[in-house]
């Protein structure tokens, strides 16, 4: 089966080559010129890698990798980059990122890594610990959408719980500011009421806290946003 490759470049040269030779290798590329698109482009279909350059006008590469993070643990995503000191690459890493070639490249170098990347991926068996978590005396199940509690309730939830979940999840005892919810969770171009995050919230501490001890995991700051203390 062709490979899918989503390449995320802002340079119109350097994508057009890239695009060129990695089509020449037989991969399917999908390719976008800036960070909203690479988004909801990512979100439209499967891809078996991710392509993504740093620095891109409207959202840069390091806010894209955290967004798909939240929804898919699995696709590899590659970095390209003139931003190529070590702590750069520590930041890549740190927000998901699978492998880091800074600019200028070798554009053979860049397939290899694509392929070994792909490979590896495709090899990989299924982590069943990293799809669920536990909180509480409730398990979360990423795959299927369930919160399970220890007596067997089921509770399901929609895709942006689960994500904003996720995103607390991976922030543990941080505060999450409204706006990185907002703009991780409902996208870029149209922000509901922040009044729909509490409404989320609400949701969360039904099913997790006890109504005898609220605000067990799930904590307010004023002004800012929340933060999950599991």
């Amino acid at each position: 089966m062709q490979k899918r490759i989503l390449l995320v470049e802002d340079e119109d040269h350097l994508h057009e080559a890239i695009k060129m030779n990695l089509e020449m290798e037989n991969y399917m590329v999908n390719s976008v010129y800036d960070g909203k698109n690479a988004i909801a482009k990512f979100k439209e279909g499967r891809y078996d890698l991710v392509i993504l350059d740093v620095m891109l006008p409207g959202v840069n590469g390091f806010d894209i990798c955290e967004a798909i993070r939240l929804e898919d643990k699995q696709t590899p995503i590659l970095f390209l980059t003139a931003k190529n000191s070590s702590q750069d690459r520590v930041n890549g890493l740190k927000v998901g990122g699978d492998d880091y070639l800074g600019k200028p490249f070798n554009l053979e170098e860049l397939i290899l890594r694509s392929e070994n990347l792909i490979k590896r991926s495709s090899n990989s068996s299924n982590d069943e610990l990293s799809d669920k978590f536990i909180l509480g005396d409730c398990t979360i199940d990423f795959k299927s959408y369930e919160v399970v509690s220890s007596s067997g309730e089921v509770s399901r939830l929609t895709q942006r719980q689960l994500m904003l979940l996720r995103l607390l999840i991976e922030k543990s005892n941080q505060v999450v500011s409204r706006q990185e919810i907002l703009e991780k969770i409902w996208g870029y171009d149209v922000y509901p009421s922040t009044r729909t995050i509490d409404n989320v919230i609400l949701s969360f501490r039904k099913i997790f806290e006890n109504e005898s001890n609220p605000h067990t995991y799930f904590k307010s700051v004023r002004g800012v946003g929340y933060k999950l203390t599991p």
